[in-house]
C-alpha cells in the first residue's frame, strides 16, 4: 500500500525534470498580453500559477512573430522586459535568432538602445 503514493509521486517528480516544459497555447498568448501591457505583476503570477520557469519556455513562445524580449521593446514594455532579461540565461540572450542578430544587436539596429531593458541585458551579458 505505501508502495503506490510512493510511485506515483516519483513518476510525477521524473516527468516534470526529465521533460522540457512546453508553452502551451493559451499560456503562450496570457505571456504575450502581459508583456503587451507590461503588466509584470500578472506576468509573475501566471508563471508562478502554472509552475513553469520563463527560461524553460522563452524559446517556445512568439509574440506577433518577435521573441519576448523583441515583443517587449516593440511594445515598450521595460518593466516586463527587464524582468524577462533578468530569468533568462546568458546563452538565451545572446542566441541569435533566425535574422541572425542576437537582441542586444537587434535593440542597437532598431532604435532601442536607449530602454533600461537593454542596459538590464547588457548587465547580464557583461556578467556572464
Amino acid at each position: 500500500m505505501r508502495l503506490l503514493p510512493t510511485t506515483i509521486a516519483v513518476m510525477l517528480v521524473a516527468s516534470s525534470y526529465a521533460v522540457p516544459v512546453k508553452a502551451n497555447d493559451q499560456l503562450a498568448a496570457n505571456i504575450c498580453n502581459y508583456v503587451q501591457a507590461d503588466d509584470k505583476n500578472r506576468l509573475r503570477k501566471k508563471l508562478k500559477e502554472t509552475r513553469v520557469k520563463l527560461r524553460n519556455v522563452y524559446q517556445d513562445i512568439s509574440c506577433d512573430g518577435d521573441s519576448l524580449l523583441r515583443f517587449a521593446m516593440k511594445s515598450g514594455a521595460n518593466d516586463v522586459g527587464a524582468f524577462v532579461a533578468k530569468r533568462l540565461s546568458t546563452t538565451d540572450l545572446a542566441a541569435k535568432e533566425a535574422d541572425g542578430q542576437n537582441i542586444l544587436e537587434w535593440a542597437e539596429a532598431n532604435g532601442h538602445s536607449a530602454l533600461a531593458m537593454t542596459s538590464a541585458i547588457k548587465e547580464r551579458l557583461a556578467g556572464s
